[in-house]
Formats: C-alpha cells, structure tokens, sequence
C-alpha cells in the first residue's frame, strides 16, 4: 500500500475480539439498546414507520440538526454526519490538503491524524508532549513551530492516548498560534465531552473560522457500534467532502441516525452516567498504580477513558503486551502502536465494567512481575 499500516487497527484486530478483558480501548463501557432506551425514552414502535430509503448525503435532517444544537448554534451548514470521525478525518485530510504541505500533529497521536495527510505527500513536523512533565502541552514550542506557517496543525484535547488536557487559556493561545500562522486547525473533538479537573472545552469553530472539528459517538457515550460521527466545517469544504464519499460510503445508515439523533438529544444524562462510571474506575486505577510504584507511572488523566502508562524497567513491553493477549485474554495497546518513540508505554482504558478493569489490572501485574523477574 502507499500509506503506512495502521498499527492500532492491526492490534485491535487481531486481539480485540479474542479477549475476556478490555483494559486497552479509549472508550467508555459501550451500552446496551435497553440502556439507551432507558436513558433516552424512546419507544421501538417509532421505528416502525421508517422506511428503508436512502439518507442525506450531508446526515438525516433530524440528526444534523440536533448536533448543530448542540456544536454550532443551530448552524446546520457547517455539520455533516460521518461513518464515525475516522472517515471525517480521511475526507478533510484528501480536500484541504495538497502534496507539499506542511502539516503539524501533536505527538503522541491517533495514526490516522498524520499518516493520511503523509501518503498525500504532506510534511508532518511533529509537536511532542512533554513526557517528562506529564505529556503536558508545550505551547512555546508550537509557537516556534508553528513560525513555518503551516497549512494545518492537528491537536485533539483530551488527549489520545495520555488523557491530559489544557486549559481554557491554553486553547485560546494555541487558537492565536494557528491564526497568526493562517493555518487551519483540526480539533479532533474525539473526548472532549467526558472530563474530570474542569468543564469541556468550547469547540474553537464558534470563533475561529478555519477551523475543523471531529467529533464521535464511540468515547464518551459508549456507542462505538453506532459508527457514527461528525464534522464541523465551512460548507464548501464539507460540499467537496459530500463529493469525495460519493465514491466512498454515500451516506450513513437511516436506522444508525435515529439512534445517534436520540442519542445527541439526550447526550448530558448519557455522558453524565458514563462520567460516574469512569470516575469510579478511575479511583480504583490509581489506587492500583499507587500501590506499584516500581512497575507503573502514569499521570491521571483530564479526560477521557485512557491514559498512557510508562512500564519502568520492562524489557519489551510489546511483548508484555501481546502475551497478556494470548495467554491471559487481556487487551492492553502497546504505546509502539502510537510510535517508536513510545515502545516503553502502554494506552491503559479504565472505561470498561469495573469487574473488567479489576481483572485486567490483576492479570497485569502478575505479567509485568514475570517479565521483569525473567528479563523477557
């Protein structure tokens, strides 16, 4: 192929359906349709008046417009609905950018977020974390960066995998670092509604007009089968996208935006219990990590449902992390699946059931004291 496999995906398909316990996804503990119907209301019997037509190029009417409620104040121009974010991200990366263009990505980082743009013949410059503070956001370094005067900067907070986040002021500073450059901003909007050390972030479309934000279904809400998403966007560059997937997905299933439109209507009480939920596994994840100081650092994340944990000492975490897979039917995601640079760490979820996580964490711990007392 012209583009680079996609490590995590390779991962996640050969161990994601062949595990008992997830403590490696970035999503919250996925519900149930008689959950779903519980926290949203609604009845079976309204589905049986719909009938099996084709969507919308651009989404459902109905689902458009209760994201644009929701995102952009009613602005159904700016919204289009998407197979999840991953196919928003494969649609902005092929149209708003050429070969030749210079890209800049926060590092670590979903592959998707620069790989695409690299096979397009774009320049990726990487914007790195600060690992030995955290992996927090170095907004000087973007700056002197960003003095290229690239096309387009990727960030997405909260962060994947690390979970840390920025504060207000620090997104409004790295707005004016992107606006000063001319450069569009991706803002991968992927967890931002489920955080724990202070409100949400504002999505940066309502004031920065070149701006592009991704959002989805699977992480706070605990949908991921849904694969539903969206993309906030000036409308001639969503109306170049609705030309591009014609040859791609056409639109997005009727039956999938009812559930996702119920779903966006009553998104405070969805993400409200899974913020309970996670908070909860959260607590007992620091507990455990507390409790090995030799074996496992991490930083608590800001947001979302991963963080990324440092394995001290460990020989070969990848392995660590494939044998927990096969001999012990635990998915934990190796940090190489975000980069070479990154092969002493792993992305931990806490998002599953809590029975899940204390299994997990247990298996975990007797794999890392094996592999370091035999230098695997």
């Amino acid at each position: 192929m012209d583009i680079a496999i996609a490590r995590l995906e390779q991962w996640m398909r050969d161990y994601y359906h062949n595990v008992n316990y997830d403590i490696g996804s970035s999503g919250v503990r996925d519900l149930t349709i008689a959950e779903l119907r519980a926290l949203c209301g609604f009845e079976f019997s309204e589905l049986d008046t719909m009938i099996f037509h084709d969507s919308e190029s651009y989404g459902s009417k109905g689902l458009r417009a209760a994201l644009a409620d929701r995102w952009t104040g009613g602005d159904v121009d700016r919204m289009m609905v998407t197979h999840g974010s991953s196919e928003a991200i494969y649609l902005v990366m092929h149209l708003a950018l050429q070969p030749g263009d210079e890209v800049i990505v926060v590092d670590p980082a979903y592959q998707q977020l620069h790989d695409i743009a690299a096979a397009r013949g774009c320049r990726i410059t990487r914007w790195p974390l600060d690992a030995r503070g955290g992996f927090a956001a170095d907004l000087a370094l973007l700056r002197e960066l960003a003095r290229s005067r690239p096309r387009m900067i990727v960030v997405n907070f909260p962060h994947n995998p690390t979970g840390v986040s920025i504060t207000v002021a620090e997104q409004k500073e790295l707005v004016a670092i992107a606006a000063e450059a001319g450069a569009l901003l991706v803002w991968d909007h992927a967890f931002g509604e489920l955080t724990y050390t202070a409100d949400p972030l504002p999505l940066p479309t309502s004031w920065y007009d070149r701006c592009i934000a991704f959002g989805t279904f699977s992480k706070s809400y605990g949908l991921a089968g849904l694969r539903v998403g969206w993309c906030v966007a000036q409308p001639d560059l969503l109306a170049r996208m609705a030309l591009l997937r014609d040859y791609i997905a056409l639109y997005v299933s009727p039956i999938l935006e009812f559930f996702a439109e119920q779903a966006v209507r009553h998104a405070d009480r969805i993400v409200a219990s899974q913020r309970e939920h996670a908070g909860a596994n959260l607590r007992l994840l620091r507990d455990w990590a507390d409790g090995l100081p030799e074996l496992v650092r991490f930083t608590p994340p800001d947001g979302g449902v991963s963080t990324f944990v440092e394995f001290p000492g460990q020989p070969d975490v990848v392995g660590s992390c494939r044998r927990l897979a096969e001999q012990h039917r635990v998915l934990l995601v190796p940090g190489a699946c975000f980069g070479d640079a990154y092969r002493d760490y792993a992305r931990l979820g806490f998002g599953g059931t809590t029975a899940e996580l204390t299994a997990g964490l247990s298996l975990l711990e007797r794999v890392l004291r094996e592999d370091v007392r035999g230098g695997r």
